[in-house]
């Protein structure tokens, strides 16, 4: 029964789905990659949960287009340090903890590529152009901070109900 649980629902299937939608029209930043690189952590070997991310961000900016590539490492660094706080989710899940490293995860990749679009060059060098960068991208915080806290849900909500369901197994996720 596990065997067939796991080729039904593999976390590989879910992330895969993921994808796809990165290149559906959606609000700006409303994309699934962030949550991907989280559940990614928490639920696959360590490497694959790294590398999923990446080549996801990889193929859809393959049909979406590359940018600076200073930004660009910045925003796919930001990706493989949230799969690293997916792992630390890994042996930690409840729905406080997963809500809490969703939040961390959209705080984390807002300051580090709002950052490196400043250090890019985009604003002034000094405190002010920093600042102006920061500012300049809440209204992308919003999207990223709404599409991981959906997505999160949808695929650590979901894959835990699907294994309660075929599994009928507690759901790891009532704890709390």
């Amino acid at each position: 029964m596990i065997k067939n649980f796991e080729k039904l629902i593999n976390p590989l299937v879910i992330i895969v789905a993921a994808v796809g939608l990165r290149l559906l029209p959606h609000m700006p930043n409303f994309t699934p990659i962030g949550a991907m690189a989280l559940f990614g952590g928490a639920y696959l070997d360590k490497r694959l949960a790294m590398l999923l991310p990446l080549s996801a961000m990889i193929v859809s900016d393959l049909f979406i287009g590359f940018y600076s590539p200073a930004v660009m490492l910045s925003v796919y660094g930001s990706f493989v340090l949230i799969g690293l706080i997916g792992v630390w989710l890994r042996r930690r899940k409840s729905p406080k903890n997963i809500l809490l490293a969703s939040i961390s995860s959209s705080v984390l990749f807002f300051l580090i590529t709002n950052f490196a679009v400043w250090a890019a060059g985009s604003y002034s060098r000094g405190l002010d152009g920093l600042l102006a960068s920061y500012i300049m991208g809440i209204p992308f915080f919003r999207g990223t901070f709404l599409g991981d806290f959906f997505y999160t849900g949808l695929f650590f909500g979901g894959y835990e109900l699907a294994k309660y369901l075929i599994l009928g197994k507690k759901l790891a996720l009532a704890k709390i």
